[in-house]
């Protein structure tokens, strides 16, 4: 039977800071391994957050591109549009002008008798090529009474020598044109049923819907926006 020897004071101690150091060691192996994961997990979780705050200034900055350029585009737009209407507008200033000035021009004409006269009948001829009856009347202003009856008897002959048939041409002094128009004729038909109007007024304002793109190509050039043609 063995015998247990009590341990001394100097040996208790001992024994005691081996454990002490045994668990001190285990303590800084256990706070490393702690610290290791807790680096870790740190990392991961600020990388989480980089990519998440990363994603979140991408897509603002996105936003403010996309507002920022479709902003540009309202604004380029709203200036071509402006633009536009400043030349359109222009280009009918000009156009009304020109109309304006051809018609004040117009008055001129019947000052020279000759020419007038040769007018008259020219459109005198008109009317009696589209009645193609036997009988016409002609209405004029009061100032033009004496060139239309000169003009009268030349458009019945050249009207026979081109159609073959007689026509009488009368002079409508009931009902002349105003006094403020232009000149020209209006020729009256079918016992007073058809009425072509052949004034220099109404042939200006025919003109500016007839002739009008063909003006506005020769004076500002062929719309390249246009699709169809005529």
């Amino acid at each position: 039977m063995s015998q247990i020897h009590a341990m001394s004071d100097d040996q208790v101690a001992g024994e005691l800071k081996k454990m002490t150091a045994f668990i001190r060691q285990e303590a800084l192996e256990k706070a490393k391994e702690i610290q290791i994961k807790a680096d870790e997990e740190f990392a991961i979780e600020k990388s989480k957050l980089v990519r998440q705050e990363t994603a979140a200034i991408d897509a603002a900055y996105e936003k403010k591109f996309k507002q920022a350029a479709m902003s540009q585009q309202i604004t380029r737009s709203t200036l071509a549009n402006k633009t536009r209407l400043r030349v359109l507008g222009a280009r009918q200033e000009l156009l009304d002008d020109l109309f304006e000035q051809t018609r004040k021009r117009l008055t001129d004409v019947s000052k020279d008798k000759g020419k007038y006269q040769a007018a008259l009948k020219g459109l005198l001829l008109e009317g009696l090529y589209s009645m193609n009856e036997p009988k016409v009347q002609v209405r004029a202003r009061k100032a033009d009474y004496d060139t239309v009856r000169k003009a009268i008897p030349e458009a019945e002959k050249e009207y026979k020598d081109k159609v073959g048939k007689d026509t009488k041409v009368e002079l409508d002094e009931k009902n002349p044109l105003p006094d403020g128009s232009s000149g020209g004729v209006s020729v009256v038909g079918s016992n007073g049923k058809i009425e072509i109007n052949n004034t220099f007024d109404e042939r200006l304002r025919l003109l500016e819907h007839e002739a009008l793109p063909s003006i506005r190509v020769t004076l500002f050039g062929a719309n390249e926006n246009r699709r169809f043609r005529d």
